[in-house]
């Protein structure tokens, strides 16, 4: 027992240096190591598995650079996404906000590689987090980036029909859409 004891004490110790847990779930410790952080990822999945410690990893994540310009980073976040995605069912988190950014996110950065997946994965997010306007809208913008009009507006009009909320977000993309504006949101309107 005293063996398993030492060995025990020794693993806390070695795993409060290394990581501090509780800064990791509240985001304010950076780790070292930019490639990895499965140590960080289990301990996710093995305390809280909640969509708002995911959402804080990843975006510490993705503030490591730029996706758009980094290959390997995109590769990386869209695999802990991907993770992320697996991790949280829908059935229960279908009614929370950071869940719903975490789809519209991970469809975001599949865009960036294969639109039909992409278009796939905001189908999904559109699917379980209907209540969202913000998932609609980054749905709608998808598709007119795709130079598709139609689905477009049809992705607004729906989201209208469906209640979802804030409302004022979504007349104001469907204002920016009649304007043949590029943006359905600008940076201060979302």
């Amino acid at each position: 027992i005293a063996s398993i004891m030492n060995r025990v004490r020794d693993l806390k110790n070695k795993y409060r240096n290394e990581d501090n847990i509780t800064d990791e779930l509240n985001c304010t410790k950076i780790s070292a190591d930019t490639t990895d952080n499965s140590g960080t990822v289990n301990q996710i999945m093995m305390t809280t598995n909640n969509p708002e410690d995911w959402l804080c990893f990843l975006v510490r994540l993705e503030k490591k650079g730029i996706p758009q310009m980094d290959v390997s980073l995109l590769n990386r976040l869209i695999g802990r996404y991907s993770q992320a995605v697996t991790a949280l069912p829908a059935e229960k988190h279908s009614q929370d906000e950071s869940y719903a950014r975490i789809l519209v996110r991970f469809a975001e950065l599949k865009a960036l590689q294969d639109p039909e997946e992409a278009r796939d994965q905001f189908h999904l997010a559109r699917l379980n987090c209907k209540k969202f306007a913000f998932v609609h809208v980054a749905f709608a913008q998808f598709e007119l980036s795709q130079g598709n009009m139609k689905k477009c507006k049809q992705l607004l009009q729906k989201a209208v029909e469906c209640s979802a909320v804030p409302l004022e977000m979504l007349e104001t993309a469907l204002q920016n859409f009649h304007s043949q504006k590029t943006q359905l949101l600008s940076d201060e309107e979302k």
